[in-house]
């Protein structure tokens, strides 16, 4: 079943359900997930869209044109240098791209005869959040036991510019939640959180509550699987890298597939770190499932 886009205290909001799940959206405040419930329990953090005042409190936001930390906000690209304002309070760098601070447009969603489906689009013009054109597509498909979500980037530019994309959902933190992700790396960091060196790690495997992330992982292979008193969730991607972000003093963790290491686009290469560079008209494209089972 597709619900209708409503506006309830100017909140733009539109939801999708299939089976026992509940899927809400908000269009409007960055193109953001607000809630997700299994027969009315959160499977990501979750509250209920017209309620939902910041980006920073939403189930999940899109990561684009770039994911994570840039430093200091300053890049060169092709002999240009690069100044993006600065985001995120209480941080010196530039994070997560402008997406998750734009207002998404809905292309089209589909009805109770078809997918429970919907299309949201943003048209960003260079400012001084990306100094590039593009143009960003992001697709749910809501299942009875499944949500999927797709994520393109098309650089509009007359210039070839760099590009990265990604998700970052956050998940209830719960007495017995635990985490078992297989990889080849961690990337330490220093103390503003930028990546120094990558380290071998060939995994997580813990509770939550034991965890101290905010870094990047490299070599993602296979799902990562979440795992507490009442869901057992398995995330996949097209995307081989993961941030892993286990706050101990809140509620919730987030386990972000990403298509590009943190700060990449300060590196010597970039590319060898998942930074695609588009020419004028050229597309990059992800993908990222999230299966849902109860445990009790």
């Amino acid at each position: 079943m597709t619900d209708t886009l409503g506006d309830t205290d100017e909140a733009q909001v539109f939801e999708l359900r299939a089976g026992a799940l509940r899927l809400a959206l908000r269009p409007d405040l960055g193109g953001t997930i607000a809630g997700l419930w299994h027969h009315g329990v959160p499977v990501l953090r979750s509250q209920e869209p017209a309620q939902l005042d910041r980006w920073r409190k939403a189930a999940s936001f899109p990561l684009v044109p770039y994911s994570n930390r840039i430093d200091h906000g300053r890049f060169n690209w092709q002999g240009r240098p690069c100044q993006l304002a600065l985001n995120f309070e209480g941080s010196p760098h530039a994070l997560h791209g402008v997406g998750h601070q734009s207002v998404w447009q809905v292309e089209a969603s589909r009805g109770p005869s078809g997918p429970a489906e919907v299309a949201l689009t943003l048209d960003h013009r260079a400012n001084d959040g990306w100094p590039f054109d593009f143009q960003a597509r992001q697709l749910f498909q809501l299942g009875p036991a499944s949500l999927r979500a797709e994520l393109s980037v098309t650089n509009t530019s007359a210039q070839a510019a760099p590009f990265g994309l990604g998700w970052h959902p956050y998940f209830p933190k719960r007495a017995r939640s635990r985490l078992h992700v297989e990889c080849s790396g961690r990337w330490e960091l220093d103390a503003s959180k930028l990546p120094t060196q990558l380290v071998p790690q060939p995994g997580v495997d813990a509770d939550v509550a034991h965890l101290d992330y905010d870094h990047g992982f490299e070599g993602w292979a296979g799902p990562a699987r979440i795992r507490d008193e009442l869901f057992a969730l398995t995330l996949r991607s097209s995307l081989s890298r993961l941030v892993i972000y286990t706050p101990q003093d809140k509620d919730y963790f987030c386990v972000e597939p990403v298509s590009h290491a943190t700060n990449a686009i300060n590196q010597p290469a970039p590319s060898a770190l998942g930074l695609v560079t588009l020419q004028p008209g050229q597309s990059h494209h992800a993908w990222m499932t999230l299966d849902i089972r109860t445990t009790h």
